[in-house]
């Protein structure tokens, strides 16, 4: 008999996805809120670690491992199908050019830092959440989702600055948009908290799972194990 595929982790699987490469493309503009100056990435990438909590909550760590590589895949795909249609040569009459390839051509490095500080971020998250899980008997949610969300987004932002802009920009104003950046999508989380915890509890009751990852591999390369 074959397995189901459940339609809300099909959801959530798309969703993660569509964050990851959205957030990847708004990267390219600065936005300014106050006196605060940030990415345009900042609306939507927490998003993803709000999701990777979901799945890993009502899945298991094998699950989420599923769902991160394929979000890296598709991060792939579209930053590879961005740099081929940067390379290409653009219509005489065509005037959006500069445009478009400042946002669809990112630099290698950029592109490398963006995808190595996706993975640690996101298996660390999953990790932290599964394993806490099992300790606690499946309490305190929130507190599991806000602390492995610190402890992910912050090893995000600690590979991704110095990869990508180690050498260009100062180390002082690195470090400053590290912390902000760290201190804002963590505010992110805590904020639409109250939303989380429902659609949790709306996925477990509708879905039926409610898995504790007990005796499994947490090596991310296996995947096949589902």
């Amino acid at each position: 008999m074959k397995e189901k595929v459940s339609v809300s982790f099909m959801l959530l699987g798309i969703l993660f996805n569509v964050c990851l490469i959205a957030a990847n493309l708004l990267e390219t503009k600065v936005i300014q809120i106050g006196s605060l100056t940030v990415t345009a990435g900042l609306l939507v990438f927490p998003v993803s670690y709000i999701i990777n909590d979901c799945i890993a909550e009502v899945w298991g760590f094998r699950k989420a491992r599923l769902i991160i590589w394929t979000g890296f895949a598709m991060n792939f795909f579209v930053v590879a199908l961005g740099l081929i249609a940067v390379a290409l040569p653009a219509a005489p009459f065509w005037q959006g050019e500069a445009h478009f390839n400042f946002v669809f051509g990112m630099a290698p490095r950029i592109v490398v830092a963006s995808l190595i500080a996706f993975l640690a971020g996101s298996f660390l998250n999953a990790y932290i959440m599964s394993r806490m899980k099992v300790k606690s008997g499946g309490r305190y949610f929130s507190l599991r989702a806000i602390w492995s969300t610190v402890v992910g987004e912050t090893a995000d932002s600690l590979l991704f600055f110095p990869i990508a802009f180690g050498g260009i920009i100062p180390w002082k104003e690195l470090l400053v948009m590290m912390l902000l950046q760290m201190a804002l999508k963590s505010m992110y989380e805590i904020v639409i908290l109250p939303v989380t915890v429902r659609v949790v509890a709306y996925i477990k009751r509708v879905d039926g799972s409610d898995v504790y990852d007990e005796h499994i591999s947490y090596n991310i390369l296996k995947v096949k194990e589902v």
